[in-house]
């Protein structure tokens, strides 16, 4: 006999909540773009350098259409991203909004992380085939907003935290440094991580490597313009099949869990890596349990992981997908397969941690 289960009886209080909440997810999602657009077209800048302004003042400050800056400027007031007075007709960049919408020194600068949104979602059709699939798609096949958000979202936080904070944490690999240590840089992407490395430790040498060849090209010019080519070789590699001499400091950062085969990369780093060596791996922050990434970077991250991180393991040999919440306990798991035994956090922020891996 079968047994008809009754419909749930629907609260509509509750209902029309969610209305309204998934209302605003909606202008959120429409907000990204808007974000970028104030990021390219000078928007957030201006309000910054000119205090209280009108939409005529501000198109005019940047060359631009005003009926564009007059619904540009009303739906980032609706977002409470500036304040409106009616009595002046003006619209006003808070300091606070100020710092995370045009400071790209401070940790807290936001528009690289909706520039990496909005790429990502370029890609959305494709993703949603591949979902049907099980396929994948590269890093290399999404916009280039992507590769250039990416690095402007993660790079402020390294310039903030990497050699103040996170290299002291390691064990002994401080001294080496200063002393002359040499190092790879695997996932270098456009080299930021490499750059403030070999500003920071003139004394240290470093290789820095990653699979996307655009992105090393770049590199090469960051690292000319910043004048610190001449300690640092790229290559063109992917992460498992890297060459070089033995190491005392290998590092990967934000990348490790979007590699097809993070076993394998994390193998070939402890057969280059000397027996008192340290690799460093810097990944998006999480907890071990679905439940402990409930919270607002979890669920960007996840978003991530479900639209950009996990599509690009899974392009790739192996494609073991780890996911953007993968979470210290799968790293640790990843590490002691490779052969390392040695394993910790060293240092945490609200976006990443820092763990410390060890023969």
């Amino acid at each position: 006999m079968t047994t008809i289960q009754e419909p749930a009886a629907i609260d509509q209080d509750k209902l029309m909540a969610f209305v309204f909440q998934a209302v605003g997810e909606a202008g959120a999602t429409l907000n990204t773009a808007l974000v970028v657009m104030g990021d390219k077209l000078g928007y957030y800048r201006s309000l910054a350098d000119h205090g209280p302004t009108t939409p005529t003042e501000l198109a005019e400050r940047t060359d631009t259409d005003e009926h564009y800056t007059r619904e540009w400027l009303n739906a980032q007031a609706a977002g409470f991203y500036v304040t409106y007075d009616p009595a002046t007709g003006r619209y006003t960049l808070p300091p606070e909004q100020a710092v995370a919408l045009t400071d790209e020194s401070s940790p807290a600068f936001l528009p690289g992380l909706f520039q990496t949104a909005l790429g990502t979602l370029q890609s959305t059709s494709t993703i949603i085939e591949a979902a049907r699939s099980g396929d994948g798609l590269g890093w290399h096949e999404h916009d280039s907003d992507v590769h250039i958000g990416c690095e402007r979202f993660f790079r402020p936080s390294y310039r903030a935290h990497l050699a103040t904070d996170w290299l002291p944490a390691l064990d002994g690999v401080l001294g080496k440094l200063q002393a002359g240590a040499t190092v790879a840089d695997i996932g270098c992407g456009h080299g930021a991580s490499t750059i403030l490395m070999a500003e920071a430790f003139p004394n240290s040498t470093f290789v820095a490597v990653d699979s996307h060849r655009a992105s090393i090209e770049t590199a090469r010019q960051r690292a000319q313009d910043a004048g610190v080519a001449d300690r640092i070789r790229f290559e063109v590699s992917p992460a498992e099949a890297f060459a070089g001499e033995t190491f005392d400091l290998v590092t990967m950062f934000d990348c490790l869990h979007d590699m097809g085969d993070p076993i394998g990369a994390v193998r070939q780093v402890r057969q280059a890596l000397k027996d008192d060596g340290t690799l460093m791996v810097v990944e998006p922050a999480a907890g071990d349990h679905v439940e402990d990434n409930l919270n607002p970077v979890g669920r960007a991250y996840y978003g991530f992981s479900t639209l950009l991180c996990t599509p690009c393991s899974l392009s790739q040999d192996v494609g073991l997908a780890l996911g953007t919440q993968a979470g210290p306990a799968k790293i640790r798991d990843v590490a002691t397969t490779a052969g390392f035994t040695g394993f910790r956090v060293a240092a945490q922020t609200p976006f990443n941690n820092v763990l410390e891996i060890t023969p």
